[in-house]
């Protein structure tokens, strides 16, 4: 049995990115997989780091103090899945908080001689299921800084066997078909994943 951790960011239950978080989970409960849900505005995550905990960012035996309960569900997981939208071309601000705050040294990377090295090399299925307001060319032309993060940055401290990136662009203009056609995909792929 494959165990995901799920991160989830969007503050609506009745959003298209609901309906994202619910197929996913779905797919995977169906498939056998012990799914664990990190709705981080439900469970209200504090995104915001605080004077000491940046200080102390460095401290192997401390620096997971604050968030430990997230860090042993990252621990737990063999794959880990985002889902959310992409607000003014990054995360939404709850999601880069979690980054920021969970994902430290000795969990998802370890310094080596000032080298960066993988340390989440536990997960071994990376994903990110996602939609941006703008098309693909917009997105392209401004970086497209989440897709860039998660296939290089957090690719880099997993070393995954399997990776997906999913994107549905022009989300403001995307009818019921092209949701219905994005969400179709998306319960195929996590069938396959």
């Amino acid at each position: 049995m494959t165990r995901a951790l799920v991160i989830y960011a969007h503050p609506c239950n009745d959003s298209f990115a609901a309906a994202l978080r619910d197929t996913v989970t779905g797919t995977l409960s169906t498939r056998g997989w012990k799914v664990d849900l990190c709705d981080l505005y439900a469970e209200k995550f504090d995104p915001v780091m605080s004077a000491e905990e940046r200080r102390g960012y460095h401290d192997l035996t401390s620096n997971t103090r604050p968030v430990q309960t997230h860090v042993d569900r990252l621990r737990a997981a063999e794959a880990l899945i985002f889902v959310h939208p992409v607000w003014n071309f990054g995360f939404p601000a709850i999601l880069k908080g979690y980054t920021d705050r969970v994902f430290l040294p000795g969990i998802s990377f370890r310094l080596d001689n000032g080298k960066v090295k993988p340390a989440m090399t536990h997960i071994r299925k990376l994903a990110s299921v996602t939609t941006y307001g703008a098309d693909r060319l917009r997105a392209f032309l401004a970086g497209d800084p989440p897709r860039r993060v998660v296939s290089r940055a957090f690719r880099h401290a997993c070393q995954p066997d399997k990776f997906l990136y999913m994107a549905l662009y022009d989300m403001n203009r995307a009818d019921a078909a092209r949701r219905a056609d994005y969400l179709a995909r998306v319960r195929s792929k996590m069938e396959h994943f």
